[in-house]
């Protein structure tokens, strides 16, 4: 009879365990517009173009030094190598969350002393007086039964709660979510890695670039002061020329440390990203390079394929995938349970006989629990669940805002920077002429020295201010490239650092 019931009720939830209660996750379809607001706008050398995103985007820089640069940053950087443990954490969550498919089974040893009470429970009960008058040698029989007992059993218990409504399958949905979010989180921290590996990189040869236009001026500075020394020993001008261009030379040696400052900064800062203590790149880095130009074209993609690419979008919809299949948690709290449960084992007063089959016991059975009163909790766990999923439906949204205006902003700086460099080349243009027009007036006594040291100070203010807008049209570059999400698809393979690293980390 049991067999005939349990059987049944085991077939019936096999079958109820197929369906899943909770909505089901869709892929999210962003709202994005047709093409970038500010593309290709302006007559500047470096166009923007609607093309696939170089998945390298840092070879357009043509530099081997900064390409092996970001390779040994990838694989050396502590903050990456963070962000990948955590992955390893998340695929760990999803191993636990997928156990409860399976049953649990435990195993005990158990060794105890008991006393039972038996002889209180027989004089209670008279059963001794009575005993006397039937058979006295059976009352001495009792004797052993009501003196304390050494028990010992051996047992395997098992315990199988079938999903009939889904939860389980749902929780596995929800950690497999929270590993891709884990995963896209890492890719982020890849694509902002390499943005400030190139962004360093290139503070470094953009000061390094200063500096040499500074030593150009102080140059100029130089023969300058040496000119009118001479002509004040020959009678020709007065000594205030002198110091006045004495003054000139010192304001422009007076700007060049914090120049070589901003060199040493970014070498420091290309070894921590690296892993590596300040200053271990310093011979790597110090011998003097040019500025990379602009590439002529940069390929951004159309706005409708920013989601599919940015990691923090693909985060934020894998957090809303997450969020979803915890709606089918907390509702298939709400329906019945049904637990299989089982026992086995050996259990004697005597340990030799643990082993003889007689002393075997064993139960199992169904059992079912239905969720009658809770308090409201269950419910309340259910609107919870659909609230927060609403919460991370407008953060994927704003999420997705973000990115377009990263781009667009992006785009905005890398045109008109450009165009302010492509003015300060007219500029400097016109003050070197009118510096050599000063200078030769000077030389003929047809203009003053006040004019020579202004068209000189405006020239090197004008060729300082091109040099920092060459710089900066190259981090507008490096900071166009980090909006667009490019640059964690050659890597996709989740490496794991070596534990070892960091101590006693458990290997199990």
């Amino acid at each position: 009879m049991q067999r005939r019931t349990i059987f049944p009720l085991a077939a019936i939830a096999l079958m109820m365990a197929g369906c899943s209660v909770g909505p089901d996750y869709k892929t999210a379809v962003p709202q994005t517009p047709a093409r970038w607001n500010d593309a290709g706008g302006g007559d500047v050398p470096s166009q923007t173009r609607p093309q696939a995103v170089d998945p390298r985007w840092w070879t357009t820089f043509n530099s081997p030094q900064l390409n092996s640069l970001i390779e040994r940053a990838i694989a050396g950087n502590l903050s990456l190598q963070q962000a990948v443990l955590r992955i390893a954490g998340a695929r760990e969550q999803l191993n636990q969350a997928g156990g409860a498919f399976m049953p649990s089974v435990n195993g005990n040893l158990q060794a105890t002393r008991q006393q039972l009470g038996l002889k209180g429970e027989l004089e209670s009960h008279d059963v001794y007086s009575q005993l006397d008058n039937v058979d006295p040698e059976l009352r001495g029989a009792l004797g052993p039964l009501t003196q304390p007992i050494n028990l010992y059993q051996g047992s395997f218990d098992a315990q199988w709660e079938l999903d009939l409504w889904g939860k389980v399958r749902r929780q596995v949905e929800a950690a497999d979510a929270q590993q891709q979010a884990a995963i896209e989180q890492r890719n982020d921290a890849l694509v902002s890695l390499e943005a400030e590996v190139a962004r360093a990189w290139l503070q470094l040869r953009g000061a390094q670039s200063i500096i040499h236009t500074m030593n150009t001026q102080i140059a100029s500075a130089q023969q300058t002061l040496e000119l009118t020394e001479n002509r004040q020993r020959g009678g020709l001008s007065p000594q205030m020329d002198v110091e006045n261009a004495r003054a000139q030379l010192g304001n422009l040696e007076a700007q060049l440390p914090q120049y070589q400052a901003q060199q040493r900064q970014a070498m420091n800062a290309l070894a921590v990203l690296l892993g590596k203590a300040p200053g271990t790149l310093d011979n790597e880095l110090r011998g003097e390079q040019p500025l990379p130009p602009l590439p002529n074209i940069v390929k951004t993609g159309i706005p409708s394929t920013l989601a599919r690419r940015r990691p923090d979008v693909r985060e934020a919809e894998a957090n809303l995938h997450a969020a979803t299949a915890q709606i089918g948690v907390s509702v298939a709290q709400l329906f019945p349970s049904l637990t299989l449960s089982g026992q086995f084992g050996m259990r004697n007063s005597e340990a030799d006989w643990l082993t003889d089959w007689s002393s075997h016991f064993y139960s199992f059975g169904p059992q079912v629990s239905i969720p009658i009163f809770q308090g409201g909790r269950l419910v309340s766990s259910v609107k919870l669940a659909r609230a927060q999923q609403g919460a991370t439906v407008l953060q994927y949204r704003q999420t997705v805002l973000n990115a377009l205006n990263d781009v667009e902003n992006a785009l905005v700086s890398y045109r008109s920077d450009q165009q302010q460099e492509q003015g300060l080349d007219r500029s400097i243009e016109a003050l070197q002429n009118a510096f050599n027009l000063a200078s030769d007036s000077y030389r003929q006594g047809l203009a003053t020295f006040i004019d020579v040291l202004d068209a000189q100070r405006q020239l090197a203010q004008a060729e300082q201010q091109r040099a920092q807008a060459k710089v900066q049209s190259s981090l507008d570059l490096v900071a166009l490239y980090k909006a667009l999400g490019g640059g964690w698809e050659p890597y996709q393979t989740v490496r794991l650092p070596d534990y070892s690293v960091f101590g006693d980390a458990p290997r199990g």
